[in-house]
């Protein structure tokens, strides 16, 4: 695993300053352009309970790739975790073929949930190349908030929002995937069981963010389920 030591948060009141700076100046840099490749981690819990959602994912995935063809280009890496500590991360993909021949290779094992090793992961692939986004479709958090919420931190800091989509009304899991949301700048959704259409505007949503920006987002959210205008609300600051 990469060195994290140039990672740890600083505690002092002037250092707090210094970060509280540089995320204010983070935030006022110009969004993606078109010409622009955007790189997005898509992530999904492998373990037993999510056959049924992985199912379902596979089949709405090319969306992502179709809904910003306008805006630039896509890459995604396909990572999921799944049995007894199993973490695979795909090579960056440039095609819903190529991301559908990948998926289709997994089988889900039961396991725990491994979210913090996703977002070290996030935090390595930010740090040789720009990452605009994690998205993460879970039902369960079996982890530290506190361990969660410091890698979520340490994301904020590189400029990588996590976007975390909940099918269930777990409540450990809702109060967890809210607060790496909000420290890490992203968004927490949750989506009704067996909604397809709810999964499939959320993943294109996050793609069209990914490339496009905030206003990318905020024009594409017109006429979209609910749950992407609550999306697009939580990352306009409301």
């Amino acid at each position: 695993m990469a060195d994290h030591k140039d990672d740890h948060l600083p505690v002092t009141p002037s250092s707090s300053k210094a970060i509280a700076d540089f995320i204010q100046q983070a935030e006022q840099l110009p969004a993606t352009r078109a010409t622009e490749k955007g790189r997005l981690i898509f992530a999904l819990d492998a373990t037993a309970s999510r056959e049924a959602t992985w199912d379902r994912a596979c089949h709405l995935q090319g969306k992502m790739f179709a809904e910003t063809q306008a805006l630039g280009q896509l890459a995604v890496q396909l990572c999921y975790y799944r049995g007894f500590s199993q973490f695979h991360a795909s090579p960056w993909l440039h095609s819903t073929e190529a991301l559908l021949a990948e998926m289709n290779q997994v089988s889900c094992i039961g396991g725990y949930t491994q979210i913090s090793r996703l977002l070290q992961h996030g935090l390595t692939e930010a740090k040789q190349q720009p990452l605009q986004a994690i998205v993460f479709v879970g039902d369960s958090l079996e982890e530290s908030i506190d361990e969660l919420c410091n890698w979520a931190g340490r994301l904020k800091l590189h400029g990588v929002p996590v976007f975390l989509f909940q099918e269930s009304y777990d409540q450990a899991a809702t109060q967890g995937y809210q607060q790496i949301a909000k420290v890490s700048g992203g968004a927490h959704c949750q989506f009704n069981e067996g909604s397809a259409a709810e999964l499939q505007a959320l993943l294109s949503a996050v793609a069209v963010y990914s490339v496009g920006g905030l206003k990318a987002l905020q024009h594409f959210a017109k006429g979209q389920p609910d749950v992407v205008l609550q999306l697009e609300h939580q990352l306009s600051g409301g």
